[in-house]
């Protein structure tokens, strides 16, 4: 491929997506690569996000390509890159695929991804009764009783937001609490329930669980779960590359998405830890704004 393209996005989620259309909308030279493994396509619908609430995470992406094909200087490669080197001006990309491609900016919309979810039982109901996001599935879950795992202070952030939608909750801490004296008596107040028993298992229906065993041989009914996942980058190139990154995997950048590397950006989940996919879209705009910008700045001033 020897187009030098304006800028190269890598990952094709809302972010991504969002970045490529309003870089093809200005005109320029974009190269989406997709390896096509989304963190969210284990959950049935995508909510929270204005005219596509309810819509399936494939549907989302193929409108979103449906879309952005009205624009001829956009294109989409379906391969992973492996590889990224270079600077600002001229970075070259290797793929999984075995092409490279060149590209004057980048824009990492790698997200995040799932680390193995380690209780039994688990990865049987991700996405169709146990979640990460109250605000993302807490309507489908209402007035239902809820089990939330977590501890210390993510266990009292969860007990406070599921309130919005239940007021049925469970704490299971699957091991020790890592609670204050105070923090236990504040839950206590508003009537949640405490286990700090280790989990054994979940036991399910189909993806639908019906009751968390503990290992002290407790059973904890349930129509719903929360859960604070554990979390990774979803690509290294980033870090490889030079950006900062958080103790989280995150991109460190700036309102617009800017690195601290030149020409290097990052959009979505992979640069933040507000993982809806509206927000993702949102971060991706601003990113391609920042972009764009910065091209017609070096065109306009001669370097372009």
């Amino acid at each position: 491929m020897e187009t030098m393209f304006d800028t190269a996005i890598i990952g094709g989620g809302p972010a991504g997506l969002s970045a490529a259309l309003v870089l093809g909308r200005a005109r320029k030279n974009v190269l989406v690569l997709d390896e096509g493994r989304p963190r969210n396509r284990v959950t049935g619908e995508i909510h929270g996000f204005l005219t596509r609430d309810g819509t399936r995470p494939a549907e989302f992406r193929r409108i979103a390509r449906e879309q952005i094909a009205a624009y001829p200087s956009v294109r989409f490669m379906d391969d992973a890159a492996v590889e990224v080197t270079g600077t600002n001006g001229r970075f070259r990309i290797a793929t999984a695929g075995g092409a490279t491609i060149e590209s004057k900016k980048l824009l990492f919309a790698t997200g995040k991804k799932d680390l193995p979810l380690d209780i039994e039982g688990l990865s049987d109901i991700y996405g169709k009764s146990a979640f990460v996001c109250p605000y993302c599935d807490g309507w489908e879950l209402r007035d239902k009783p809820l089990v939330f795992i977590a501890k210390g202070a993510g266990a009292m952030h969860f007990a406070k937001t599921i309130t919005g939608w239940t007021s049925s909750r469970t704490l299971c801490t699957n091991g020790p609490d890592e609670l204050t004296e105070e923090q236990r008596e504040e839950l206590k107040r508003h009537d949640v329930a405490v286990f700090d028993s280790p989990i054994r298992r979940i036991e399910s229906v189909d993806g639908f669980v019906r009751q968390v065993v503990l290992e002290d041989g407790s059973a904890v009914p349930c129509a719903g779960i929360f859960f604070a996942p554990k979390l990774a980058a979803g690509s290294d190139l980033p870090r490889a590359l030079g950006c900062d990154v958080t103790e989280t995997g995150s991109v460190v950048v700036d309102g617009f998405g800017k690195t601290s590397v030149p020409g290097v950006y990052s959009a979505g989940d992979a640069a933040t830890e507000l993982y809806q996919a509206i927000m993702a879209a949102s971060m991706g705009m601003l990113a391609a704004a920042g972009i764009n910008g910065e091209l017609l700045e070096e065109a306009w001033n001669g370097k372009g």
